[in-house]
Order: structure tokens, then sequence, then C-alpha cells
């Protein structure tokens, strides 16, 4: 069971990090689309017109002599290699969470809740709707809701202050790639998801919990969605 919960303590961190990446990249993606396509909306006319091979097309088409150049070509882009890969994803990612050269706690939470709030607002809708489902299905009364919510504040304070210790002494860092410490910091999260379930115990009956997960319905997904992530404090600045 430990086993389990420290694994289901993995997979939540990363699927939180992974809704905010996945958030950037395609905000990314989109004003990459916009500005091309407004630099090509306010391309000038007489510049297609003087490309030869527009016009060689264009006389071929009318039956005239072609006219022939050398032909485009785009320049020569060099493979990645994965570690490659992997070192310009984590210079990205230490860009986008890292703090900035001067860059107040102010300014960094001005940048960074919004990112955070909006990345997390679709998962944390989906499984509110999932609690709502399951706590029907296992006829979970109302009080019995405000007991547990009453005891998810107290695992999030626990998560919150575990996690700010853990970003204030470079366990959990977004200027470097430290696997162990990040496993380091799932054993523990996995060990309060352990005792969040034990109080989850104190509220519910067990025909009531056997109902919840036979639903598919999954209290350490919901925790680590529905914890409080844009009131982290913000990493220490780079060491240079």
């Amino acid at each position: 069971m430990q086993r389990a919960t420290q694994v289901l303590a993995v997979t939540t961190t990363l699927a939180v990090a992974a809704a905010v990446w996945l958030y950037v990249q395609n905000r990314e993606l989109r004003s990459e689309r916009v500005e091309r396509v407004v630099v090509a909306d306010s391309s000038p006319a007489p510049v297609a017109d003087q490309d030869p091979w527009s016009t060689a097309a264009r006389q071929g088409r009318g039956g005239g002599a072609r006219e022939h150049g050398v032909a485009p070509k785009l320049p020569d882009q060099k493979d990645e290699s994965r570690l490659e890969r992997r070192q310009r994803r984590q210079q990205e990612f230490a860009a986008m969470f890292g703090r900035q050269d001067g860059e107040t706690e102010e300014e960094y939470r001005a940048r960074i809740v919004p990112l955070i709030k909006t990345g997390l607002a679709i998962p944390r809708a989906h499984v509110e709707d999932m609690r709502k489902q399951a706590e029907a299905a296992a006829h979970v009364t109302p009080e019995q809701s405000k007991k547990l919510d009453a005891a998810f504040d107290k695992v999030y304070d626990n998560v919150l202050d575990y996690t700010n210790k853990a970003i204030t002494d470079g366990t959990l860092s977004p200027y470097e790639r430290n696997v162990s410490g990040w496993l380091e910091y799932a054993g523990g999260l996995g060990t309060m998801l352990g005792e969040a379930n034990g109080q989850i115990g104190q509220v519910l009956s067990p025909d009531q919990l056997k109902s919840l997960t036979d639903s598919g319905f999954e209290w350490g997904e919901y925790l680590g969605l529905e914890a409080p992530w844009e009131k982290l404090s913000p990493p220490p600045p780079p060491k240079h």
C-alpha cells in the first residue's frame, strides 16, 4: 500500500507539472502562429511578383517561356540528440519557472500564479466533477463531505510547507535536473497522501470507501490537483 501511494505521489506530481508545461507550450505555439499569420498578411504583393520561381510557374501555366533560377533552399537544421533535447528543455523550464535576473518575489508571483491557475483550471474542474459523481454513488452526506474538506485543508497546509522547504533547500529546483531529489520529495509526499487516506477512512464507512474505489475515483489524484500550488514560495534566485 505504501509503495502504491508513493508511486501515485510521483505520477500526481508529474501530472501537475505536465498540465502547467503543456499550457506554456500551447500558449507559445499559438503566439508563433499568430505572428506568422500577421507577417504573411503584411507582406507586400510586389515581393511575391519578383520571385523568379513564382514568375516561372505563372509563365509555364500561360504557355510562355519558363524562367529558371536557383531553387529555394531552407537552411540546414541540425538534428538534436536526445541529451541535447533534454538539456534544451531543462533550460526552457528554468527560464520559465526560475527567477529571472533581478526579479523580486512579488514580480515572480505576478508572472507565475496566473499561469499555474490557468494550466490547472480544466484538470481541477474535471476532478471536482468526478468527486461529485463518486460521492453521489457512495451516498456521501453533505456533512461527511464538509468533514473531508476540513481534513484536506490540513493536508494542503502540510504539503505546501513540505514543498516550500524542498524548494528552499534545493531538493526541488527549476535550474537543474535532480532525479534523486524528485524521488525523495515524492516519497515524503506519498507518506502525506497515505495519512490523508487514513483521515478519509475516519469519515467514510468501509462500504462508502469501496464504492468510491469501484467508481474509479482516486483521492490522491484529487488532492494532487486541488492543492493550492499557486501559493508556493518562489524559488531562490539562480546561482551564477
